[in-house]
């Protein structure tokens, strides 16, 4: 890894740092920057003054540093996600939800809440919110295997049968969360509404802990398949004759995309164009070279998520704006100015 690499993720870590105190300090009730570093080293046991109200404690540490966790962990999921995928598709407009993940774990989710299926109605007593989670994750995992399946043959993976078979299994996920959003009571309706439109409202520490392994494993595994990722620009056939087992790598992309985006769904509902702009921008602002894309799109992705739900949650205050809104308003236009520019380029 080149130094200008290097230097480029150690700047996207300060900007993550520093969004995250902003992002901790702001809400309805202040903390200054004084009071923030004085709870975290009383907290942490390296100091034993108290310059802070109790109160601004007990909303750092048991409100808002959990949700800002949470948004740390799906942003960075998400991102590098979209990296991945992008790199393993050779298409700039790919996005994790393209292969069905969003989709199946949505139509899970509102399948359990509509129908209270039985088994997780039951298990709903036991887990109690995280039966919705669970299930979203299964629908994540089914979708992506039928994916996977239909365009696998004799143990070779044809990306563009992959790409349209997620379509084909989007569309018709989608269709079914329409009919069951159409079934749905006037009770049911605002949880459904939650799965369409996201939110980190949901977050504390035992969410955190629960998603930490999904995002953490893809997040350390995927950066060490950039190179890989570089050399499958230059074609499937040119991949292999530098001894890179291609059908292994993307066996590999699609499984950790599906934990991370799964995992991520299930806790926060669909948060759209992260995976899909994160990637985009560090190409046209820095580099294509996976070797930066792949790890800056989790610190980017990170950052760009926490600060989205800082505004989300503090523009319509003390209401809350779902993080899907916003995001989609944000990544709409990007995605069209991304789409000018490569057909300029005549690269679609």
């Amino acid at each position: 890894m080149s130094k200008k690499i290097k230097l480029i993720l150690l700047l996207l870590l300060i900007l993550l740092l520093a969004v995250v105190v902003i992002s901790s300090c702001i809400g309805a009730v202040v903390i200054t920057m004084p009071e923030f570093l004085s709870i975290i080293a009383y907290k942490t046991g390296f100091s034993d003054a108290m310059n802070f109200k109790p109160q601004q404690a007990a909303v750092l540490m048991n409100i808002r540093l959990p949700r800002v966790v949470l948004g740390m962990l799906i942003g960075a999921g998400l991102g590098i996600s979209g990296a991945a995928i992008q790199g393993l598709f050779r298409n700039p407009l790919a996005e994790p939800g393209l292969i069905g993940i969003s989709a199946g774990a949505t139509l899970c989710a509102v399948l359990v809440i509509v129908l209270e299926v039985g088994f997780f109605t039951k298990l709903s007593g036991i887990i109690g919110f995280y039966a919705i989670s669970l299930a979203a994750f299964i629908g994540a995992c089914v979708t992506t295997f039928i994916v996977y399946r239909m365009s696998t043959r004799h143990g070779k993976t044809e990306i563009t049968t992959l790409l349209l078979s997620g379509i084909a299994i989007n569309a018709l996920a989608l269709g079914f969360v329409g009919l069951l959003t159409y079934m749905a009571t006037n009770e049911q309706l605002p949880v459904i509404t939650f799965w369409s439109l996201g939110s980190l409202g949901g977050a504390s520490w035992e969410t955190v802990s629960g998603l930490l392994p999904f995002i953490v494993i893809p997040v350390i595994i995927l950066p060490f398949l950039a190179k890989s990722l570089n050399a499958l620009t230059l074609g499937d056939a040119q991949a292999l004759h530098m001894g890179i087992n291609v059908v292994n790598m993307k066996r590999i992309i699609i499984v950790l995309a599906t934990m991370a985006v799964g995992a991520a769904v299930a806790v926060a509902g669909i948060i759209g164009f992260i995976g899909l702009i994160i990637p985009h921008i560090l190409r046209m602002t820095f580099t294509a070279d996976n070797r930066l894309v792949v790890p800056g799109s989790a610190i980017l992705g990170a950052a760009l998520l926490t600060a989205a739900d800082m505004v989300a949650r503090t523009i319509v205050a003390p209401a809350e704006l779902p993080i899907g809104i916003l995001t989609a308003l944000i990544g709409t236009p990007v995605f069209m100015y991304i789409i000018v520019t490569e057909r300029n380029k005549n690269k679609l």
